[in-house]
């Protein structure tokens, strides 16, 4: 198993075939996951990009939303990009009626913090603990961190904002990288979870 973890996507919505392909490169098994039992049997998990809202409401009504948090809770490797970001934050500025996140770092962001759709951009960023040059971020209506707490590592920072952090076995990036066929930060996340098993 520590070999070839098994990896799931959170596939509710969003860029799920991406992480899958990404995953895959990187030495794990992926899988799609949508029903609680799915969680269960998982080494690590993948919260994709996407609508942080939907998301967030499609994991209730799948009856997912309790056990992600219990898993995370409990050690669970989990990695979010973008909308997954915003649902790892314990805290969400500026959160939809209704919107609840699953928590895991101890982090305030911001939804849209980089602009509306048609805002969207690309930016090497320099990320702690990834080897050679900075990472092609892909940034999609991204959010940001606010403020983080004294467990949360900053990884990479952009405009003066936390952009990558770090909580124990959590990881979460503003940007995309499952869009631009650099896998380094899967391949990190990858022997994260090899760890942790």
């Amino acid at each position: 198993m520590a070999a070839t973890p098994l990896v799931g996507v959170l596939a509710l919505q969003g860029d799920v075939p991406e992480h899958l392909k990404a995953l895959t490169a990187s030495g794990a098994r992926a899988t799609t996951v949508r029903r609680p039992e799915e969680l269960a049997r998982l080494d690590g998990l993948v919260l994709p990009g996407g609508e942080s809202t939907t998301i967030s409401k499609l994991a209730a009504l799948f009856g997912l939303t309790e056990p992600l948090r219990a898993r995370i809770a409990e050690g669970l490797p989990v990695y979010g990009t973008c909308a997954g970001m915003i649902l790892l934050a314990d805290k969400i500025l500026d959160p939809r009626a209704g919107q609840e996140t699953f928590g895991g770092i101890d982090m305030i962001v911001r939804r849209n913090a980089f602009g509306r759709q048609n805002e969207s951009f690309e930016a090497s960023v320099p990320v702690t603990g990834i080897a050679g040059p900075p990472v092609d971020g892909v940034f999609i209506r991204a959010p940001w961190v606010e403020s983080t707490g004294a467990a949360t590592e900053v990884l990479a920072t952009y405009g003066g904002h936390p952009v990558a952090v770090r909580q124990g076995n959590a990881l979460a990036t503003s940007f995309h990288p499952e869009l631009t066929g650099d896998h380094r930060l899967h391949g990190h996340f990858t022997e994260l979870v090899r760890a942790a098993a």
